[in-house]
């Protein structure tokens, strides 16, 4: 998760027809020994999600999750949504990630998600990935609940053969630009077959996984929940003698925010590093830090590249 560690739930899509596919049950085809239901469940879960809700009928018992189904049956993504989020479980969480249950790596997409999702702005109601052609993916998303919820409660016969884009089009959405590895799906017996083979490969590099996942790293144990951010500030204060006050976690956080929305992620790093070097030549007090911030933010905030 993020620093921020939001409360997630999360909203699996598994009940369409596959008529692409034959008929098949597609949620149950299997991709590298598991199958794509179960990869989904599973990036859910290495994401903390709870109460895990899967829009089908029940397909798999042994998985660790809720199941609902839409009414009528087979009434279309939009549908299942509406009906997973009168969970009260999930009126309880912040976020509701939601997935759609045929991706090749919700993986490496729910990784991609949850990284960007502390960088948003404070007025951002959710984010989801794009394709490679930069049309949004809304069912690879997250989404803060309590407006998706408003908004599930103004859909028309439960959201019955809707499109999720009437779903979501009231809701401030930042859409991420992602590599086809992130928003790969199995639609057709082609697709199928393109990632029963990416399984089949040798794992990624760490340098590789990095690449594909947008920079960020798509092992679980990367990311670093609130407690482990605080014990590796604690640790660098200790190594390098500094106060507590030195290190303000909060405000390095929102500055890579607003310049990672301003200007560009990659350049959050940088600017992070730029107002340390002009705080420290200032003085290095407190105050010194706060102004070299807000002189830094003041200028992604006008940046026109």
């Amino acid at each position: 998760m993020t620093p921020a560690d939001p409360v997630l739930g999360a909203v699996l899509l598994a009940g369409g027809r596959a008529t692409r596919l034959d008929g098949a049950v597609k949620p149950l085809l299997d991709v590298g020994g598991r199958s794509l239901l179960g990869r989904a469940v599973d990036a859910a879960h290495a994401a903390h999600a709870r109460p895990v809700m899967v829009a089908a009928p029940v397909l798999d018992a042994s998985l660790d999750v809720e199941w609902v189904r839409e009414d009528p049956p087979f009434g279309g993504p939009v549908a299942g949504i509406v009906a997973a989020l009168t969970h009260p479980g999930l009126a309880q969480t912040e976020w509701t990630l939601v997935l759609a249950c045929d991706l090749a790596r919700p993986d490496l997409a729910v990784a991609r998600l949850l990284s960007d999702l502390a960088l948003l702005p404070g007025d951002t109601e959710g984010l989801c990935l794009a394709d490679a052609s930069s049309r949004p993916q809304w069912l690879t998303g997250v989404y803060r609940t309590a407006a998706l919820r408003a908004a599930a409660r103004g859909m028309r016969n439960g959201g019955r053969n809707a499109p999720v884009r009437e779903l979501l089009d009231e809701l401030a959405i930042a859409v991420i630009a992602a590599s086809d590895h992130l928003t790969a799906d199995v639609d057709t017996w082609q697709d199928l077959e393109r990632a029963r083979a990416a399984a089949a490969s040798p794992p990624p590099s760490t340098e590789q996984a990095a690449r594909i996942s947008g920079g960020v790293m798509t092992e679980a144990s990367r990311t670093l929940p609130p407690e482990a951010l605080d014990a590796w500030a604690a640790a660098m204060r200790e190594r390098f003698g500094l106060a507590d006050g030195d290190v303000p976690i909060s405000l390095i956080l929102d500055l890579a925010r607003d310049v990672a929305n301003g200007v560009a992620r990659p350049a959050a790093p940088l600017s992070a590093f730029v107002a340390g070097l002009v705080a420290g030549r200032a003085g290095g007090t407190p105050a010194d830090v706060e102004s070299a911030v807000a002189a830094v933010v003041e200028l992604a905030q006008g940046w026109e590249a």
